[in-house]
């Protein structure tokens, strides 16, 4: 549950990604192009303006054995955590093998590296199949709808659901928040407050969580932090009363 120290801004992403497309290159030739497609906090640095970094860039990557290699070789020159562009995340619930059939062109580097970014109301619906309340899942969400609403291309709740039968085959292993979340945005549409509203209560589960850790080593899980900072915020709550 730690976090890592490396932080990507979208300009440093690109300078990464330019420096991969080039030593993918001259390991692998340009007889076998790759292609990557970047998923989370990476594709909305790419495509979007609300968020100033993330901590890691999980992505689909469809290329040959020699990209292993160049991403170390990448990460190595700039100092960068091993494995500091992964495809971890295929193993976590928000995955799904549909990915790739439901991106947006993004770049190419080195013309043989070609980057793509999972599309708009397929990210919410990942970020909301994840739901993490101490990361920036939830305001991801509304920054996304936001920056929609504000360009005059609005996502409408069809337009996500739609998604979330695509990637997931409809809503039924979504938690009971995820659904409420989303609802209630679309009710609202103040997404600028909300988007506030969430920026700040996922520093403070963070912030509390770290606490937790620090008391409790070992004992947070992906399966039982959510339980745990809804306790823990009861008890706040319980002990201003």
């Amino acid at each position: 549950m730690s976090e890592q120290s490396t932080t990507f801004t979208k300009e440093n992403l690109d300078t990464f990604l330019k420096e991969l497309g080039k030593t993918f290159r001259k390991l692998n030739g340009t007889s076998m192009p790759a292609e990557i497609i970047l998923i989370g906090g990476a594709a909305i640095l790419a495509c979007y303006g609300f968020r100033e970094m993330t901590t890691d860039v999980d992505a689909v990557i469809i290329a040959s054995s020699a990209m292993k290699d160049a991403i170390n070789r990448v990460g190595d020159k700039f100092g960068l955590p091993n494995g500091w562009l992964n495809s971890d995340f295929t193993h976590t619930s928000s995955y799904s093998p549909k990915l790739n059939e439901v991106s947006v062109y993004y770049k190419t580097f080195s013309n043989v590296l070609r980057v793509r970014a999972v599309s708009a109301e397929y990210l919410i619906a990942m970020k909301l199949r994840s739901g993490r309340k101490y990361k920036n899942d939830l305001s991801d969400v509304i920054g996304i709808l936001y920056e929609h609403q504000k360009a005059g291309t609005p996502i409408s709740m069809d337009d996500i659901t739609n998604a979330v039968t695509k990637l997931y085959g409809g809503w039924d292993d979504f938690s009971q928040y995820s659904k409420d979340f989303i609802k209630y945005a679309f009710e609202v549409r103040d997404y600028e407050k909300l988007f506030a509203d969430n920026v700040a209560e996922e520093k403070r589960s963070n912030d509390t969580l770290i606490g937790f850790e620090k008391d409790y080593p070992g004992l947070t899980t992906e399966s039982n932090v959510n339980d745990i900072l809804a306790s823990l915020k009861e008890k706040r709550q319980s002990a201003r009363q």
